[in-house]
């Protein structure tokens, strides 16, 4: 897998990028900063991780596909499981293999954490030592309304989310995390504020319109700067959070 700044010319390498969540385009830009890089490379210790936001350090040359990083603390997006004391009868049974998707997991040394990639989105999941397979379980998350975040859970859990959803035309939000991460790969490797442009938009578009006050030359250089300013951690502020 090409790391941050390499081979940032073609952009369907960056389509991925569309399906991403708020934590997951966070760990996009961390993964990008020179110094977590270095930090991963010479640390890899935990004070190293807290001063980034993390629990652990999660290896920078995963992209948000592979990466599981361990935000602390906990998003909102994150659902515990814990065992139910005092389950119904006819309750229905935790089964981690029953999730639908494909099932990243990682221990931060206090639980088990997995994230379940399924039909474009993803579930994360904060499972409590003391909850075994086949145990009835609770969920809890920190928002102000649980009960449909719970009960989203329990349809995944429980395997009815569908695996599959239609291809819908990009928003002009995603396609802006797409380009900004693809002219911060491109300022990263050296590259001029005109050469993104051409790889952004075309060289004919930046034939026409590039000057010293052209709108396209600004719209670059936003992109730059609001790349450098996510990566620099402004990363967190696409961390949600319980209000």
């Amino acid at each position: 897998m090409a790391e941050p700044g390499e081979h940032w010319h073609p952009g369907a390498a960056y389509l991925y990028v569309l399906q991403l969540d708020g934590p997951a385009l966070a760990w996009e830009y961390l993964r990008r900063h020179p110094d977590y890089r270095r930090d991963w490379s010479r640390c890899r210790h935990d004070d190293a991780s807290a001063h980034w936001g993390l629990r652990l350090l999660e290896d920078p040359a995963l992209d948000a596909r592979d990466a599981q990083p361990v935000w602390c603390p906990d998003h909102v997006g994150v659902i515990q499981l814990h065992p139910d004391l005092d389950p119904p009868p006819g309750a229905e049974g935790f089964g981690l293999w029953c999730l639908p998707g494909r099932k990243r997991l990682v221990h931060d040394g206090r639980r088990l954490l997995c994230a379940s990639h399924c039909g474009g989105g993803c579930l994360r999941l904060a499972i409590a030592p003391g909850l075994c397979n086949g145990m009835a379980y609770v969920c809890a998350a920190r928002v102000p309304d649980c009960r449909n975040l719970a009960r989203e859970a329990d349809k995944f859990i429980a395997g009815s989310v569908p695996t599959t959803r239609a291809c819908a035309r990009p928003t002009a939000t995603e396609l802006l995390e797409l380009h900004t991460l693809q002219a911060l790969d491109g300022t990263l490797a050296g590259a001029s504020l005109r050469t993104i442009a051409g790889v952004l938009y075309g060289a004919g578009t930046v034939a026409r319109e590039w000057h010293a006050d052209s709108p396209l030359r600004a719209r670059v250089r936003r992109l730059v700067r609001r790349g450098r300013g996510l990566m620099r951690g402004g990363y967190r502020t696409l961390l949600p959070v319980a209000v």
